[in-house]
């Protein structure tokens, strides 16, 4: 029996070491792999001088929105935020109150809207100030020039039904990017709401068009001499809030809030179960005080 006892005491340490050794070759294998994979995948040191994205853009197609959307459809800001919570993503996506609506329509909502997001960001430009002795001609030359070549809209060609259009804008540069043309120019193409942490000019006539638009500011400068088109359909930062290509935005008078895509299926089931019950009980609250039903609880 002493002999089987002193068999296993060497027997089972031996076990132990030869398993640690095992795990701990595995761990040192992993670990040279992962280095080894990020010394290969790692952008060069050119890459990087010639500025290099680390965040790479995930597309979609049409119809992919399209299925999301219907998701969204009818649902508002708080409805979704409550989704957010449910999906482990409390006070993420919010933007700041300043982005707010540039308009409201309390009887049908028209403000309101549901859209994928195509993102733009403008930066602002360190030219120097145009002097005031061209004639009109010469300045008319240059704004076009300006328009085509320094600060366009090129992301006009993404545009597609259910699109909404994110624009990273400085608000402190006074440049009105959104105006009542171009906007309905996007409008044309299925843009179906604009959101920009910069300005926006015409605002009176944007309401007259009951195109949804929410902002930070109001700005009346043209963006030639203002700022500069610097990507589009890369992740930019609005209101706070990171926004990337695909994500869903839902605006409404509470503001705006973003949706990661890949969370977008399991916020909107919450928010969905969310709003039936709220309009339930509000429907019953009109029967008792004797009012008539409107588009809210429709």
């Amino acid at each position: 029996m002493r002999t089987t006892s002193n068999k296993l005491a060497f027997t089972v340490p031996a076990v132990v070491t030869f398993v640690i050794a095992v795990i701990c070759s595995s761990t040192i294998g992993k670990n040279q792999d992962i280095k080894n994979k990020s010394a290969v995948e790692g952008p060069t040191e050119q890459q990087l001088r010639a500025g290099y994205n680390f965040m790479q853009t995930k597309t979609y197609t049409q119809e992919q929105d399209q299925q999301i959307l219907k998701l969204f459809e009818g649902l508002r800001v708080s409805d979704v935020s409550d989704g957010m919570d449910k999906a482990g993503l409390a006070n993420i996506g919010l933007m700041s109150p300043e982005i707010h609506a540039s308009w409201k329509d309390t009887a049908h909502f028209t403000h309101r809207f549901v859209g994928i997001a195509v993102t733009v960001r403008y930066v602002p430009t360190n030219e120097p100030p145009r002097r005031g002795t061209m004639s009109i001609e010469e300045f008319d030359d240059w704004v076009d020039t300006m328009y085509a070549n320094v600060t366009g809209e090129p992301f006009t060609e993404i545009i597609r039904p259910g699109t909404a259009l994110v624009i990273d804008d400085d608000p402190t540069r006074d440049a009105g990017s959104i105006g009542s043309h171009n906007i309905l120019e996007w409008q044309s193409k299925g843009c179906v709401g604009v959101v920009t942490s910069g300005g926006a000019r015409d605002t009176d006539e944007v309401a007259a068009q009951k195109i949804p638009l929410y902002m930070k500011t109001v700005a009346r400068g043209i963006r030639p001499g203002r700022n500069i088109i610097e990507s589009v359909n890369r992740p930019v930062s609005c209101g706070g809030v990171l926004v990337r290509p695909g994500d869903v935005i839902v605006a409404d008078g509470d503001g705006v809030i973003v949706v990661p895509r890949k969370k977008a299926k399991e916020v909107a089931e919450y928010a969905r179960a969310t709003i039936e019950t709220d309009k339930t009980g509000r429907r019953d609250f009109y029967k008792k005080l004797g009012l008539e039903p409107d588009d809210s609880v429709k």
